[in-house]
């Protein structure tokens, strides 16, 4: 009896495979479309992994990296244990977290507003402004921030204008997350509101004309019209955007820090850019992008498992 299971087993998993082939073989042409892609991603997402060991090893670049002497978790063990180790998370943190709420948001909005204005051409004049920022270079963008933000510039010339004492915000540890999150949703928010107008360029008409038939207003319409149309793709961002929490874009916290803000803009991005490339500890910065990224992939599954209860199985 169990031999003519094993052999009924066998049998449907010979004709998947052979279906399987079959499909391959019939359409060959895609596959070979997304070779190129799958090779570049192997050579450099995949094979640079294998570096990864030196996390664990006391790394010294005239050995090479399988000479080196291993040491397990030292390295892990060191950046918990330093004193920096939790000024570091709660900065990345709360610029992360911070940014994903008061960002996230932004774009959905511009998009819902930008959908709603019947003018094709005032449509396009304001999406040209919009989305010019995300084509500024990371380093024009802090150059703007400090030009705009210094004691002699306009922000601080329409603060004494009222009356108000000049402020140096560069150099003032708590004013470095909100100028950071707030260049970012200026540089980027625009451009991010292009995959939710693509959404709801898929919004009936009819839809709409019955919604006004029925007397609803414009709220209403976005609330019960708007919103389902692109509630499967806020959630994909959202996951994605969560996933991230911790990889926090390195160059423009690198480039906003100053002496006297480092307090709060210290991340562990920028620490892992001075531990590694400046200092030459391989290793231990090697480590502490480790921790980073496990952190990111237990966020990601974490929120994914949430959305996919709370959306009943609409998840990654």
């Amino acid at each position: 009896m169990e031999s003519n299971q094993d052999e009924v087993r066998k049998g449907a998993l010979g004709t998947k495979t052979s279906k399987k082939l079959k499909y391959i073989k019939d359409n060959y042409q895609l596959y070979l479309f997304v070779l190129p892609a799958l090779v570049l991603i192997i050579i450099f997402k995949y094979v640079p992994m294998y570096g990864a060991i030196i996390a664990f090893k006391d790394f010294n670049p005239l050995q090479g990296i399988m000479n080196s002497s291993w040491i397990g978790i030292e390295n892990f063990k060191k950046f918990m244990s330093t004193p920096d180790f939790m000024n570091l998370l709660g900065n990345t943190l709360k610029l992360s977290v911070y940014g994903l709420l008061f960002g996230f948001p932004v774009p959905i909005i511009l998009a819902l507003m930008l959908h709603r204005i019947k003018s094709v051409a005032l449509k396009k004049n304001i999406q040209l402004i919009l989305y010019a920022p995300n084509f500024i270079s990371v380093v024009v963008v802090v150059g703007i921030v400090f030009i705009v933000l210094s004691p002699i510039g306009p922000i601080n010339h329409i603060i004494s204008f009222f009356g108000g004492n000049t402020v140096d915000f560069m150099t003032e540890p708590g004013y470095f997350r909100s100028i950071y999150i707030i260049s970012d949703i200026w540089q980027f928010a625009g451009w991010s509101s292009v995959v939710y107008l693509a959404a709801l360029s898929n919004v009936s008409q009819d839809l709409i004309d019955a919604a006004r038939i029925d007397g609803a207003n414009i709220i209403k319409q976005i609330i019960h019209i708007d919103l389902p149309t692109i509630k499967p793709i806020m959630v994909i961002q959202f996951i994605l955007a969560a996933g991230n929490i911790m990889s926090l874009g390195f160059e423009k916290a690198y480039l906003l820090q100053t002496s006297m803000n480092i307090p709060t803009s210290e991340i562990l991005p920028t620490y892992v850019f001075k531990i590694g490339l400046q200092m030459g500890d391989y290793g231990y910065s090697t480590a502490i992008g480790l921790f980073n990224a496990f952190i990111n992939v237990v966020l990601l599954l974490s929120v994914n498992k949430i959305v996919k209860r709370l959306n009943e199985g609409e998840g990654l």
